[in-house]
């Protein structure tokens, strides 16, 4: 590191979990994180001031003024914008030092399979069941660590599903792919807008944990918030030994 990212990131060089070895590290890292709506706004934000070397955004939306009330990446001036682009112009505002790829685009499996691949770790930030399973699915193939989060109304959950550690749930354990679940949509039942912040903030910090290698992730545990009461309730996940997903990748590897 130079004497600036010295400087820059001097307040987590500070701590004895991180130091300099642990800002490398997240120098070097590649993150994906698929959606840049209202929790990949702070999610890459964090991201990108936390020094990630190379962060690649996926969304094929454009801004509208009824995101702005939560997605804070973005701004009055870029309505009508792409949502990847926008969140990119923020992002290398904060951190211009780092690389930053804009996609926008909604990524069908095979891209999802090349982008997931590419990534040290994954934030899932979408809103809608097909996406999170897909982004599962390429996460569980390619054994990469995937922060998972979602907001609606005053309710929030995060959990980090990581196919790494043999053992551990996928998100299809919990929400089985085969199941049918309603997307509920924030335009049609509203969000509480630092919700979102809170969540993506966590999607940020289990996402910079994993890359340094530090404390202990929220794998096997499904963390909810409920906003309205500020309570907190931690839930175990167990492996599904039926999953189509980890469980068939599981019987595929040892065949």
């Amino acid at each position: 590191m130079n004497d600036a990212q010295l400087l820059r990131y001097s307040r987590h060089i500070l701590l004895d979990e991180i130091g300099i070895e642990g800002q490398q590290k997240l120098l070097a890292a590649r993150v994906l994180v698929v959606g840049a709506g209202g929790l990949g706004s702070p999610a890459a934000m964090y991201l990108a001031s936390a020094g990630v070397g190379r962060l690649t955004l996926v969304d094929d939306d454009l801004v509208d003024l009824t995101n702005l009330q939560r997605q804070i990446a973005h701004t009055t001036a870029r309505v009508g914008q792409p949502k990847a682009e926008s969140a990119r112009a923020t992002l290398l505002a904060i951190n211009p030092e780092i690389e930053v790829l804009a996609l926008v685009e909604r990524a069908d499996e095979a891209r999802l399979a090349e982008l997931v691949a590419a990534a040290d770790v994954v934030l899932d930030c979408t809103d809608n069941f097909a996406t999170r399973h897909a982004v599962n699915r390429a996460c569980v193939a390619a054994a990469k660590p995937l922060v998972s989060g979602a907001v609606i109304r005053f309710d929030g959950q995060v959990s980090v599903f990581d196919p790494r550690g043999g053992a551990q749930p996928c998100y299809s354990c919990l929400f089985p792919q085969d199941q049918q679940f309603e997307d509920v949509a924030c335009s049609t039942m509203g969000v509480f807008a630092p919700l979102v912040g809170v969540v993506g903030a966590m999607q940020a910090a289990e996402a910079l944990k994993l890359v340094m290698g530090i404390g202990q992730s929220l794998a096997g545990r499904l963390l909810l918030l409920d906003g309205l009461h500020m309570e907190w309730n931690s839930i175990a996940i167990g492996r599904n030994v039926d999953c189509p997903v980890c469980a068939a990748r599981d019987a595929a590897d040892a065949g």
